[in-house]
């Protein structure tokens, strides 16, 4: 029995659950970027942990595995550094994905700013199969070879195949991408492996931000191979969350699936330690250092199957997760005489000006000078060497200078507090509107749910977000500050599989249904079973879940069922959701199955949380004594050490609970308690 590792590399912040041999589970934070001290965070906060020197070789054979996950695919695509990519496509739809839907957005945009192109030259394939499989016009095998060859020695290296109806008929793709791969092309991406699904246009955006991404993301995944497994006949097993909430194993973790890496991890933790605290209702609100992603739960995982991220098209299986860009290093602007919060980020480096960095004010910043965050109890990692604590006295300075200004710009009298608080006021609208869009636009009582709060910057906020929700109970865990971190080390193995299948819901088509099933459920076992062998860990037996994507006939709004062999059961469900979403259903309507989806998931063994004993009879005594600015006043403020708690423990605010990971703010007019399982339960007092 060796260690086991747990990483969410984030934009500002990389986070660490580490298991010892003797099972006592250790945390530990780092910035993701500080160049001066380490060229990868993961493999500089092992080393940390191990207490091992800068240079020292990880002991291979005392580790049975590390499990990531990463924003680096992410960051290749808002940045847009990912590699030179040639789409090759059928003649005459050249320019089929810039033109896309003609979407809107903003209806009264008066500019319309399309993203810009991943894709940096075309080659149209003269080929063609019609809707039914009948091969109309051959590849042409030698032109295509020549066309190829010509985009190869202009150096790009990385190939997306699209072709007409390939999705169903792949045999042109497969001929293409072996006159590729002969050709040299280093990076081959081709869509009916990719989004076997209908819709050139999803299906190509997708392949195309897979061949964008995916050699970046294998030349980071070399990099950590390499500098973890020194000692070559005893490799460290290696694995990455995906989107859709599963781990991969390293050598097959592809672009498509890596752009909610580390946010899918926070998922699954959440939703596994709210089910192990009695709530089954959850609202999970992560706010990090560069974002906040909330999301919403209700019995089982909610996936989207059709997103766009920075701007791109994307069609693969994934968290449903909503993203705001409000975080601990969201930059604060008043720009047009009012207050902005981001969406630009300071990141890790600078990131905000109390990192000693140089960085602007940022939402973090606030909060130290509102007293919602103590220097003392911060993590050292900052300044030069790595050892310094936050600079509160550059903030007070800035915030004074801020203050001036807006009070020069708008004859307004303000102090350097009430600015702060303004800001931090715009950043909780933000997040509260985010956990809008997923809750109560979609029909759901937010009243009736538990808002659970993680992130490194979550507990600053947790009470201000829920007041302004309506939500009355949070539930923060005691590895809250890096819960998606634990959340990677409890997620299952999973592999999804889809196929097109847009024919009329019948109870005749149910039998032809099975053997699709049958086929798709093959394939994702045998995807399991070479993943499995890298989790080293004792597993249970295999869950199948198996949805169809059903939309009423002549529209496009597809919902999701779950597979019965009853039409009638499945065409309940779905309208029950069609009323729920949309306000109405069309009984008289034939309802047409979009697409059939099969998941295989192994189960990872969770480990039980300790229950604690209460050991005095006496209430907590505070550590120390503050004051903080909330409801518009200086309030006199105890601190306490989250260690020092017990269950029965209850506190009353304004109170601040410090810990190793994080600062939780117990506002006025909320009381937090501790329960046997080390969980704390805030509840809403004014209610």
């Amino acid at each position: 029995m060796g260690w086991k590792f747990f990483a969410d590399r984030g934009g500002t912040f990389t986070d660490f659950i580490a298991i010892t041999p003797d099972h006592q589970i250790l945390t530990h934070k780092l910035l993701s970027q500080n160049p001066e001290r380490y060229s990868d965070a993961i493999v500089h906060g092992i080393r940390e942990i191990l207490a091992l020197s800068t240079d020292a070789p990880l002991p291979s054979d005392q580790i049975d595995v590390i499990k990531i996950g990463t924003t680096v695919g992410t960051n290749a695509l808002l940045e847009r550094k990912g590699d030179r990519v040639v789409l090759v496509i059928t003649q005459g739809f050249k320019d089929a994905l810039r033109i896309g839907y003609q979407n809107r957005p903003n209806i009264f945009a008066q500019e319309i700013i399309l993203p810009e192109l991943l894709y940096e030259r075309v080659v149209e394939i003269e080929e063609r199969y019609d809707a039914q499989g009948n091969e109309l016009i051959p590849i042409k095998v030698e032109k295509t070879k020549e066309d190829l060859q010509q985009i190869y020695q202009t150096g790009i290296r990385s190939c997306a195949i699209v072709l007409m109806h390939s999705y169903r008929y792949p045999n042109h793709e497969k001929q293409v991408a072996q006159i590729a791969q002969e050709i040299g092309f280093t990076q081959i991406s081709v869509s009916h492996q990719i989004s076997p699904l209908m819709k050139l246009i999803s299906r190509g955006d997708t392949t195309v931000v897979d061949a964008y991404i995916s050699p970046l993301l294998r030349r980071y995944v070399d990099q950590v191979t390499n500098q973890l497994n020194q000692f070559p006949n005893k490799p460290i097993p290696l694995m990455f969350m995906q989107s859709n909430g599963g781990l991969i194993n390293a050598e097959n973790f592809q672009g498509k699936d890596s752009l909610l890496s580390g946010p899918a991890g926070g998922i699954v933790g959440a939703v596994q330690t709210s089910l192990s605290a009695g709530f089954g209702k959850i609202i999970t609100f992560d706010m990090g250092g560069t974002s906040t992603d909330v999301a919403h739960y209700k019995g089982e995982y909610e996936r989207q199957f059709e997103t766009a991220i920075a701007g791109v098209r994307m069609r693969v299986p994934m968290m449903a997760i909503h993203t705001v860009a409000a975080g601990g290093s969201s930059i604060l602007h008043f720009k047009n005489n009012r207050y902005q919060v981001g969406p630009d980020s300071a990141g890790a480096d600078p990131g905000p000006a109390s990192y000693r960095r140089g960085g602007p004010l940022c939402i973090t910043d606030a909060n130290l000078l509102l007293g919602k965050i103590q220097p003392a109890y911060f993590p050292n990692v900052f300044g030069l060497r790595g050892d310094l604590a936050l600079d509160a006295t550059i903030v007070q300075e800035k915030f004074a200078q801020f203050a001036q200004q807006i009070q020069t710009q708008t004859g307004s009298v303000c102090t350097p507090e009430t600015v702060a608080a303004g800001f931090i006021e715009i950043a909780v609208e933000n997040m509260a509107n985010a956990i809008k869009k997923i809750s109560v636009q979609r029909g759901y009582d937010v009243a009736d749910y538990t808002l659970v709060c993680f992130g490194g910057a979550g507990g600053q906020h947790a009470c201000l977000i829920a007041k302004k929700l309506g939500i009355n109970a949070i539930f923060i865990h005691p590895y809250a500050g890096v819960l998606s971190a634990y959340g990677i080390g409890l997620a299952d193995l999973r592999a999804v599989k889809q196929c097109s299948i847009e024919q009329i819901l019948t109870l005749e088509i149910i039998s032809n249904l099975k053997t699709v099933i049958a086929e798709l459920t093959k394939q994702a076992q045998q995807d399991i079973q070479v993943n499995s062998q890298t989790a080293l860990s004792q597993t249970k037996n295999c869950q199948i879940l198996i949805k169809l994507g059903l939309k009423y006939q002549g529209t496009d709004s597809t919902l999701t069922v779950n597979f019965q062999e009853d039409p009638a059961v499945m065409r309940s469900a779905f309208e029950q959701e069609h009323q729920l979403r949309y306000g109405f259903k069309q009984s008289q309507k034939a309802l047409v199955i979009d697409s059939l989806t099969v998941e295989v998931i192994q189960p990872v063994d969770i480990p039980e949380e300790p229950i604690i004993q209460r050991s005095r009879s006496t209430p907590p005594q505070p550590i120390g004594q503050t004051r903080i600015f909330t409801q518009n006043q200086w309030e006199e403020t105890p601190i306490f050490k989250r260690e020092d708690l017990e269950p029965e423990d209850c506190l009353i605010g304004p109170a601040i609970i410090v810990e190793k990971i994080g600062t939780i703010i117990i506002e006025p007019d909320w009381k937090a308690e501790l329960t046997a399982k080390n969980h704390l339960i805030l509840t809403n007092l004014s209610n």
